[in-house]
């Protein structure tokens, strides 16, 4: 989900357009009284399991499974073997919680890179990667998938994937989403393959990085109303199928050349009055104040919020989850309708 040093093509994140020109609602009326959250978890963090407050996501997206190359899917390590223990907690916090896997992920082995490559590729290997992740979501209880190919990952045969695969999954009463960049519409998308998703789960963050060590906010409320204007607006995509994705880690700009990615958590430990600042010196990333008026903005312009990735929030009273719940709560919006919501 998160972007690496691999992406040094990131620039194209970056989108042309003035924040003045950007169209969308401020102050205005909610767009709807209900919301979705969607948390990301990802398998490193599964040792915080007993952590996690359940009751305040609607969605929990699993990242990531990956195929073999027979097209068998598999969760990295023997996270696997915690996989049902985590899907045992979350639903009984809360029994109305969906739980997608999410595939490939932001950085791939040239391995499994290849591997999806070769399969989206061929009409006739396409099913049997398909079948291999519709019995993977069968075998393990999941309620859906999540595509998360990114960049040089979206290859020939990328639509064609996710139209035959959301047929596979509607016949088994499935869902599926996507995560795609901000401001950034991969050309090998087609309006079909975006019709055929439930929702998607826009990642507003990482516009600036290791790749471009020089300091600056890689996910400032700004880039939240371009990424909004983008997708709603120039894309065309109606707002109830689009969830604004926040961060819950920031870049450290340590010096010219050297750049390197923290949690949220972190700065929270080193100093509680951290979590209401946007930087710490040349450490930038989304304190609560923030996160609260991405939350009023997606409010007022789209069906949610996403989050990557909650394994990386502060587990205490400064936690980004709860502020999301509260924002949301306060304003009068049901998002899990637990959890004093």
């Amino acid at each position: 989900m998160k972007k690496q040093l691999y992406l040094i093509f990131s620039f194209l994140i970056i989108s042309c357009s003035n924040v003045d020109d950007v169209d969308v609602i401020e102050n205005g009326d909610l767009f709807s009284n209900q919301a979705r959250v969607v948390g990301y978890y990802s398998t490193g963090s599964f040792s915080l399991n007993d952590k996690i407050q359940y009751c305040k996501v609607t969605h929990l997206n699993i990242a990531f499974a990956n195929p073999q190359t027979d097209g068998t899917m598999v969760l990295p390590g023997n996270s696997g073997d915690l996989l049902k223990n985590v899907m045992d907690t979350a639903r009984s916090q809360n029994p109305n919680i969906k739980i997608y896997i999410s595939i490939a992920g932001g950085w791939l082995s040239n391995e499994v890179a290849n591997t999806w490559k070769n399969f989206l590729a061929s009409p006739q290997d396409r099913p049997i990667l398909i079948e291999k992740i519709v019995s993977y979501v069968l075998d393990n209880g999941f309620d859906g998938v999540d595509v998360d190919l990114e960049w040089q990952y979206v290859t020939t045969g990328y639509s064609d994937f996710v139209i035959e695969l959301r047929d596979a999954l509607k016949a088994q009463s499935k869902g599926i989403t996507a995560a795609y960049p901000g401001e950034n519409r991969y050309s090998l998308i087609t309006d079909e393959a975006l019709n055929a998703l439930d929702f998607i789960n826009l990642m507003v963050y990482d516009y600036t990085g290791p790749w471009n060590p020089s300091p600056g906010q890689h996910s400032s409320y700004n880039h939240a109303k371009q990424s909004i204007n983008f997708w709603k607006n120039k894309a065309g995509i109606n707002p109830s199928k689009l969830t604004l994705g926040v961060p819950f880690y920031g870049y450290d700009f340590q010096n010219s050349t050297t750049v390197k990615s923290f949690i949220y958590g972190s700065m929270v430990d080193s100093d509680v009055s951290n979590s209401d600042k946007d930087n710490v010196g040349n450490k930038y990333y989304n304190g609560r104040p923030t996160i609260a008026n991405k939350v009023k903005l997606a409010s007022q312009n789209l069906s949610g919020i996403m989050i990557w990735r909650l394994g990386a929030d502060s587990f205490s009273e400064y936690s980004l989850l709860e502020t999301i719940h509260k924002t949301y709560t306060d304003l009068g919006v049901e998002t899990t309708n637990l959890c004093g919501n």
